[in-house]
């Protein structure tokens, strides 16, 4: 029997169930070629900045909770007391990168500038409209996609929180100029989308997983059970099969809760979590875009995938502080510092070590994701997080100031040794030379893209903008 890179089981109703790699059923001429496994990126978006150092005369100095102090190789000691220490475990396999700088483009509002510029390095298609704003060119996640996936189809674009909102909700992903996408909001859908094609699962297997409550793996038991019989598995390949089963399973029994028939109108009525403004049902959608994201990488159903957290401030969501169990104010509000969207309210007392708890927070998910990935081992024993790169990023440096400069990236994962990683560096370039472009740059040609040359992705972004990469992230 002849195997692809990644063979797929056809079950009941037409739903596609993607497996990793078995080296035992592949052509030994195979081995070599997959070992050089294709590159991913996955995108985690944050608003509002981060928990900084910075110092104004009306609120004072705030210690830094954020960055790795100091700079250079990633330690305990470095990471000890800021928001980064929540991926210690991950520290070996971090890349963080600080002095990115965007470019200071009239979009009329810092937030608009931020997230519509963020995976696009472009300005406004209309100058100084604030909300109305729209980006003027494509972002890099669906540049991957539309040149790098199978068959050009669309990267998966997620989103979480409450819909619409400040820049109308899902903001950070363009087709073109003045050309957004429309994100997946219902973890069910995206489910539905990347297991079953465009048009989902059929109305007979949904009422199959809907009503009787059974796992993808359950629809195709009988060509499983002949495969998992197949003398040539490894003892490697059955490992990662039933890793493999057991992931499908874990994300089937999370998302059929959601599902159910009879419990539809419930969550409607209740505010379903992917449509929430409590910070913890918000997370907990974003772990479960999260594990559709690995299983989607994973099954070489996209090599793309964003994930945006909240609308373009992020005005709503309520976030949890961990001291004293009770949701904080919403988290804009504390970006300012302040009891309002601008700077006329009072102003909130320890709204700095709030914020930083909200990095936490974020961290704690990112590492979520980092430990699904890490889950996967690949057959030259390579885990799948290191095959690819993982960006959790900002589309503000801080909160008070909406800074365009020191936007947080942070990068796990080496792109199968493309990136350096387990240290924390300084970005070259400076406030009078924006260098988010090349940022992105690197992040495409690590995953795969070229120039029109041939070459490295090196003119992503605003035509006007030096071209290049940032050469000090390079392994």
């Amino acid at each position: 029997m002849k195997l692809s890179r990644r063979r797929v089981l056809q079950g009941l109703g037409g739903v596609m169930l993607g497996l990793p790699v078995l080296e035992g059923l592949l052509p030994r001429k195979a081995h070599a070629a997959d070992a050089n496994a294709l590159p991913f990126a996955i995108f985690l978006r944050q608003a509002d900045g981060v928990a900084a150092a910075q110092s104004t005369s009306e609120l004072g100095s705030e210690p830094e909770r954020f960055w790795p102090e100091p700079l250079g190789n990633l330690t305990t000691t470095t990471l000890a007391g800021k928001s980064l220490v929540e991926l210690a475990d991950h520290r070996a396999r971090l890349l963080v990168v600080r002095n990115v700088n965007m470019k200071d483009y009239n979009y009329g509002d810092g937030h608009a500038r931020g997230a519509l510029q963020c995976l696009t390095a472009r300005g406004p298609a209309v100058e100084g409209v604030g909300g109305d704003s729209e980006a003027s060119g494509e972002s890099l996640d669906h540049r991957i996609g539309r040149e790098l996936n199978p068959q050009k189809r669309d990267s998966l674009y997620l989103y979480a929180g409450q819909a619409g909102g400040w820049l109308g909700g899902p903001c950070i992903s363009h087709r073109g100029s003045a050309s957004r996408r429309a994100a997946l909001h219902d973890p069910w859908v995206a489910y539905q989308t990347m297991v079953g094609g465009p048009g989902g699962l059929t109305p007979e297997a949904r009422e199959q997983l809907l009503v009787r409550q059974k796992s993808l793996n359950d629809l195709v038991s009988g060509q499983l059970k002949a495969l998992q019989s197949r003398p040539e598995l490894s003892s490697t390949d059955r490992q990662r099969l039933d890793l493999h089963l057991s992931n499908v399973r874990d994300l089937e029994v999370a998302l059929s809760c959601r599902a159910r028939a009879d419990e539809e109108l419930r969550l409607q009525q209740q505010a379903p979590g992917y449509n929430s403004t409590d910070g913890d049902e918000v997370l907990a959608t974003v772990r479960l875009h999260m594990d559709i994201a690995v299983l989607a990488v994973a099954c070489g159903t996209t090599r793309s995938v964003a994930i945006q957290v909240g609308n373009g401030n992020d005005s709503a969501t309520r976030y949890r502080d961990p001291t004293t169990g009770q949701l904080m104010e919403n988290f804009h509000y504390i970006s300012h510092r302040r009891a309002s969207h601008d700077a006329s309210g009072g102003i909130i007392a320890g709204s700095d070590v709030l914020h930083s708890r909200v990095d936490a927070q974020f961290a704690q998910t990112f590492n979520y994701l980092l430990d699904r990935l890490a889950s996967y081992t690949l057959p030259d024993g390579k885990k799948l997080v290191d095959q690819g790169v993982s960006v959790w990023f900002n589309d503000l440096g801080n909160g008070p100031a909406h800074s365009a400069r020191h936007i947080p990236f942070i990068l796990a994962g080496s792109c199968n040794g493309y990136l350096k990683q387990g240290v924390a560096v300084t970005a070259a370039g400076g406030n009078s030379s924006p260098n988010l472009n090349k940022m992105l740059n690197t992040i495409g040609a690590a995953v795969g893209l070229k120039n029109a040359a041939g070459g490295p992705l090196d003119d992503f972004g605003d035509p006007s903008l030096p071209k290049g990469l940032l050469t000090e992230l390079l392994a």
